[in-house]
C-alpha cells in the first residue's frame, strides 16, 4: 500500500469529524441501562440492583469474572451479584458495569482483522493488573486506575467499529510497510487509538485521570496531570506482552520505558522482570476463568 501524501491535520480533522458523529455512545443493552440509572437513585437498595442485573446472565458471569479475580484479594469466592455488592460496594460495581457498557456498546463482529474474545481478555487483564500495582503503589483511587486500564485501548474497538476500511487499511499498511500500529494509525487516520479514546471519554465527561492514562498509556512520559497512573497502565499492558499472557498484536514489540522504571524505582531490568514474575500465576488463573466467559 503506498502511504498518503495528505497532511496529518487534513487526516486528524476528517476523522475528528466522524468522532464528534459518535458523541452519544451507542445504545447499550437494556439491563445494563437500567442498572446505571438505578446507581444514581440515592435510595436504590441492593434487592433492586440485584434483581435487574440478574435478567442478564451473561453481565452475571462478567461481573463475577472481575470480582473474583486474584487481584482483588477477596478471601472468599463471590458467588452472586448480591454478595458483589456488599463485599465491593455500590462505587466499585458501577464502575465495573460501566466499563463493560462501554465494551459491549462499542463491540463489533469478530473478524480476522479483531476477535473480541482476545480484545475482551486483554483488556480485562490490563484493567485488573492495573487495579492491583496501583494498590501496591498506595495509588489514592484504585477504582479509576481499574476503568483506565480496561479501557486503555477502547480506540482499537472503535476504529474497528466505526472506520471498518480503515481499521483493515492499518493492519494491512503494518504488514507491507513493516512499521508500527501506532505509526499506521497516523498515516490513515492522523490520529492514534490512544487519542481516539482519549478524544471520545472526554467528551463523555469521564475524569481527568483516566482521560490522561488513556491517552498516554504508550508514553506516560508525554502525561502532563497523570504520569504515576500512565504508567501503572503501561506496566500493565507491557506485562501481558513479556508473559505472553493475554497479549495483544497492537501491542507488539512494546517497550517499556526509561522514565516508568525511575517511577516505580526498578534500578535495573533485572528487577523489572523480578517483578513482573510474581504476576504469572494470578495472570494464568485469570485466564482460565475468563475463557469459560468470553
Amino acid at each position: 500500500m503506498a502511504l498518503s501524501i495528505q497532511p496529518i491535520n487534513v487526516k486528524r480533522e476528517k476523522t475528528q469529524l466522524v468522532l464528534m458523529n459518535i458523541y452519544n455512545l451507542p445504545p447499550i443493552p437494556k439491563v445494563i441501562s437500567e442498572a446505571l440509572r438505578l446507581f444514581e437513585n440515592n435510595n436504590t437498595n441492593v434487592s433492586e440492583i440485584n434483581r435487574v442485573i440478574s435478567k442478564d446472565q451473561s453481565l452475571v458471569s462478567k461481573i463475577l469474572l472481575v470480582a473474583n479475580s486474584p487481584f482483588y484479594g477477596l478471601q472468599r469466592k463471590v458467588t452472586s451479584v448480591e454478595f458483589a455488592i456488599l463485599i465491593l460496594g455500590f462505587a466499585e460495581i458501577k464502575n465495573i458495569i460501566s466499563v463493560l457498557s462501554l465494551i459491549e456498546a462499542f463491540k463489533n463482529k469478530s473478524d480476522v482483522y479483531l476477535n473480541q474474545k482476545t480484545f475482551f481478555l486483554h483488556s480485562f487483564l490490563t484493567g485488573t493488573l492495573t487495579k492491583n500495582i496501583a494498590e501496591n503503589l498506595g495509588f489514592p483511587n484504585s477504582s479509576e486506575a481499574f476503568v483506565a486500564g480496561f479501557l486503555h485501548d477502547i480506540g482499537i474497538s472503535i476504529i474497528h467499529k466505526f472506520f471498518h476500511s480503515n481499521f483493515i487499511a492499518i493492519c494491512d499498511l503494518v504488514q507491507t510497510a513493516n512499521i508500527s500500529y501506532n505509526e499506521a494509525e497516523l498515516e490513515i487516520l492522523g490520529m492514534t487509538h490512544a487519542q481516539i479514546g482519549n478524544f471520545l471519554v472526554d467528551r463523555w465527561n469521564f475524569p481527568e485521570t483516566i482521560c490522561d492514562g488513556i491517552l498516554n498509556h504508550h508514553n506516560p512520559e508525554n502525561s502532563k496531570n497523570s504520569q504515576v497512573l500512565s504508567s501503572i497502565i503501561h506496566l500493565a499492558d507491557y506485562m501481558t506482552q513479556v508473559l505472553e499472557m493475554g497479549s495483544f498484536s497492537w501491542d507488539n514489540n512494546l517497550s517499556f520505558t526509561s522514565n516508568s522504571k525511575l517511577i516505580f524505582g526498578f534500578k535495573n531490568d533485572d528487577e523489572l522482570t523480578k517483578y513482573i514474575d510474581n504476576f504469572k500465576n494470578s495472570i494464568k488463573q485469570q485466564i482460565e476463568s475468563v475463557s469459560n466467559i468470553v
